[in-house]
């Protein structure tokens, strides 16, 4: 009788033991899934919002592959390929000219702003009508910066350099830390990016990259290493350069350094230059296409966020 009651008790036990393991278990994977995989809507954004209240109205366009001219707007494409081989690199870059900042808008995914909302770049370039566009600062990856969209305040979580837009067509850098977000939108500031590092600053390439990480979904890691990139740079007042660069596919495009990234937006007389979110959200998109070849296998990440002209 003994051992059958010592029986009936271990047998209790493991039962417990594994119902805990179980849970825990549980526990662990809805908290993966709720950061990563579940959306949170904060705030469904209108469609006069999303598009931008001072919306121009365009005329007649001309465009073809990799131009477009209307009265407002001028974009000039150039898909540049370098190197051979193993050391290729392919990148795209846009000349943008605008008549002023009304033509420069965000978006987010579904239009709807939160956590884990995700679309391809493509789909939340055709969801707002966009001529152009490039992956944003994929904000909805982190719960810190300060996010200002078409001219609104969505987040005041101060943590590290961005990039303002302003009214006036014109861009910098700024601290996070050390200035308000009431002040950015008395500024002018129209549109924040979170993201990161600084490429260029006054004219100059702005820093050593060698030791600048970035947070990832496994901790930090450096972000020197040739990768794919996209970035936003400005030559005058509402005239910008935002380029591309495909990575990660041999005898394709091998991707660029931060310091060849930075180098290459002083080449194309940026005054002002910042990363955005790179590797795989990568993309440029332009006239219902998809320009460049996300990490060399045409298929798209979803993501956060654009800049987009219109």
């Amino acid at each position: 009788m003994s051992n059958n009651r010592n029986k009936v008790i271990s047998y209790k036990y493991l039962r417990l033991i594994v119902i805990i393991v179980i849970l825990f278990l549980s526990s662990i994977l809805y908290l993966l899934a709720d950061r990563y995989l579940i959306e949170h809507i904060e705030a469904k954004i209108t469609e006069d919002i999303a598009q931008g209240t001072d919306s121009a109205e365009e005329n007649e366009a001309f465009y073809d592959d990799w131009n477009y001219k209307s009265d407002g707007i001028s974009i000039n494409i150039e898909k540049v390929e370098l190197g051979s081989g193993k050391r290729k690199i392919t990148y795209f870059v846009a000349d943008v000219e605008l008549k002023d900042s009304s033509y420069l808008h965000t978006a987010f995914a579904k239009n709807e702003f939160g956590r884990n909302i995700v679309d391809e770049t493509s789909k939340i370039a055709q969801d707002n009508n966009a001529i152009f566009a490039i992956n944003g600062d994929y904000y909805g990856f982190r719960n810190d910066g300060v996010l200002i969209r078409n001219s609104i305040l969505y987040r005041d979580v101060p943590a590290r350099t961005a990039l303002a837009i302003y009214k006036d067509g014109t861009m910098s850098s700024f601290d996070e830390n050390e200035i308000d977000s009431a002040n950015l939108l008395t500024n002018g500031v129209v549109h924040t990016l979170s993201f990161g590092p600084v490429l260029v600053k006054d004219g100059r390439v702005a820093d050593d990259f060698t030791k600048i990480s970035i947070d990832t979904n496994f901790g930090n890691r450096s972000i020197q290493e040739t990768n794919p990139r996209t970035g936003i740079g400005i030559i005058a007042a509402n005239h910008y350069a935002f380029i591309v660069v495909d990575g990660r596919k041999e005898n394709y495009s091998i991707g660029m350094s931060l310091s060849e990234f930075a180098d290459l937006f002083t080449k194309y007389g940026c005054i002002e230059a910042y990363n955005l979110d790179g590797g795989g959200s990568s993309t440029m998109y332009f006239m219902g296409r998809v320009v460049n070849n996300p990490l060399g296998k045409e298929k798209e990440r979803k993501i956060s966020d654009i800049l987009y002209i219109k």
